[in-house]
């Protein structure tokens, strides 16, 4: 049964389109008192000697290296999003499956990049390929990897904003050469915007299932009201077979934005963790399989907030609602009673982390763990950075200014900003952040940790946007030196500028 859906008010839908768009007018003021301290006024942030170190007492700073740009493929790719790794032609080594929605702005036409970067002994060495472009990877959001078919080798499902699912299916021992297959099956087709896709096997009957979130439109603004579909697809044959794919809808609700599969309750099947921008609520669909996937539903109730009465929206400077949609997220056990915890933002602005309870019913408290006001947080991803053994933050921003050009933006607007968050131990006391770059223009939405270079610590692999010719994929490399040195070193002589933090930011 669909659940049903609470009315949204016109003042709501106002802001959640304005959210949306990054557009509400706060007060820089009020955003610059909001941020802890960073980079001396005036000074860059790259330029700016780390403060971060590491379990061992060495400084902890980073290297950008790149994968994957129109300079090093030769295709013109831009607006990049997610990204996934696996061993696609099975020669040991991680390969990395990176989307482009192939724009500068949202103009409507279904164009994009689904791309791959295969690996060597070399994390400086990749070979670079497009599995599908064009129309059938229209505005390509966010991507998967599994074994689809049951022959051995991963296969790939992308997710496309302008319109549909697309299946690429691995063709095995040349998988570096070889043509990948592929369809858009009609389930699928003309249903708005595909925001991201998962594979989970909800059964355990060791073949995946296909869960994804549409969102409607690819900016839905007033329209992300309407309840669209979170669901999860079945294979019954050849998935190149479009009879194969059915479709069984988890739930409506306006603009899905997240269907992450979690083991949420420790129970060893996966659970789907889901997100309403439109509703500014999380949820999660418990798996109660008994031979017949089923799932049920159970709210989140939020105890707290973290964003000021001063910076909340116009007309809710009173309430103490938590704002979560749940775009990003990531878990971990933060503070080590058993129970996976989730780490997201509230407000694109709020780095916040929530307690799960001991019953499903109760509360979720809410732990405050930073912000990185003016800028807008979207990347996050959870790792022992520094190397003490609990759970840091790797936090990436979303620069609001022109896409294809510098020089229009101030340090007070959103800017393109790399940072990550220290774990004081007590995850419930004060964390301590650690800006690594602030360019003019730059978006960064996923991060995959994963020692690139085999020398202990964690790097992380991830996407640029919003960047122009400098979209694409790098990888960040953790140094560790005796003395402080820059916060980063970037892999470009030309790049967006860097800049410095607001005054007293």
């Amino acid at each position: 049964m669909v659940p049903a859906v609470p009315a949204v008010s016109a003042l709501r839908v106002a802001r959640f389109a304005a959210e949306a768009r990054g557009a509400w007018a706060i007060s820089i003021g009020l955003l610059a008192a909001c941020a802890p301290p960073g980079a001396p006024d005036g000074v860059d942030v790259a330029s700016t000697p780390t403060g971060a170190t590491a379990a061992d007492g060495s400084y902890i700073s980073w290297r950008e290296h790149l994968i994957d740009d129109e300079a090093l493929g030769g295709v013109a790719i831009r607006g990049a999003d997610g990204s996934v790794m696996g061993d696609l032609d099975r020669d040991g080594y991680l390969d990395i499956v990176s989307v482009h929605e192939s724009d500068t702005e949202y103009d409507g036409v279904a164009d994009g990049h689904v791309r791959v970067a295969f690996g060597s002994a070399d994390p400086d060495s990749w070979e670079l390929a497009t599995l599908v472009d064009g129309p059938d990877a229209g505005a390509a959001e966010d991507a998967a990897i599994g074994d689809l078919n049951g022959d051995g080798w991963p296969d790939v499902v992308a997710a496309c904003e302008l319109g549909h699912l697309v299946y690429l299916e691995n063709p095995g021992p040349d998988a570096r050469s070889a043509p990948w297959q592929r369809i858009v099956p009609p389930v699928v087709t003309g249903r708005g915007s595909f925001i991201r896709v998962f594979l989970a096997d909800f059964d355990r009957d060791g073949r995946p299932e296909i869960v994804t979130a549409n969102k409607g439109a690819q900016s839905p603004g007033r329209d992300g009201t309407e309840p669209r579909p979170i669901s999860w697809f079945e294979l019954r044959g050849d998935p190149l077979d479009a009879e194969s794919w059915v479709e069984h809808e988890l739930t409506r609700i306006p603009w899905p934005i997240n269907s992450r599969p979690v083991d949420l309750d420790g129970d060893g099947d996966l659970d789907v963790l889901g997100g309403s921008v439109a509703e500014s609520r999380i949820f999660w669909y418990e798996n109660v399989t008994d031979g017949e996937i089923r799932f049920r539903e159970h709210r989140i109730e939020i105890d707290g907030t973290s964003i000021p009465a001063a910076d909340r929206p116009p007309g809710e400077e009173e309430d103490d609602r938590a704002l979560v949609t749940g775009f990003n997220v990531d878990f971990a056990d933060l503070n080590r009673d058993g129970r996976l915890d989730i780490v997201l933002a509230e407000d694109f602005r709020y780095l916040v982390w929530l307690e799960q309870p001991a019953r499903p019913d109760e509360p979720w408290p809410l732990h405050a763990i930073g912000n990185g006001a003016p800028d807008q947080l979207v990347g996050l991803v959870v790792a022992d950075i520094d190397g003490d053994g609990d759970a840091d933050v790797m936090t990436g921003g979303y620069s609001r200014g022109p896409r294809d050009t510098d020089g229009e933006v101030t340090v007070s607007d959103p800017l393109g900003r790399l940072a990550w968050y220290r774990n004081p131990g007590d995850p419930s006391g004060d964390w301590t952040r650690h800006d690594i770059s602030r360019r003019q223009r730059g978006m960064f939405d996923k991060f995959l940790p994963r020692d690139m270079d085999g020398d202990g610590d964690v790097d992380f692999v991830s996407t640029r946007g919003n960047s122009s010719v400098w979209d694409g994929v790098f990888w960040l490399e953790q140094v560790r030196s005796s003395e402080a040195r820059p916060a980063f070193e970037r892999a470009r002589e030309i790049d967006s500028p860097e800049m410095p933090l607001p005054s007293g930011g």
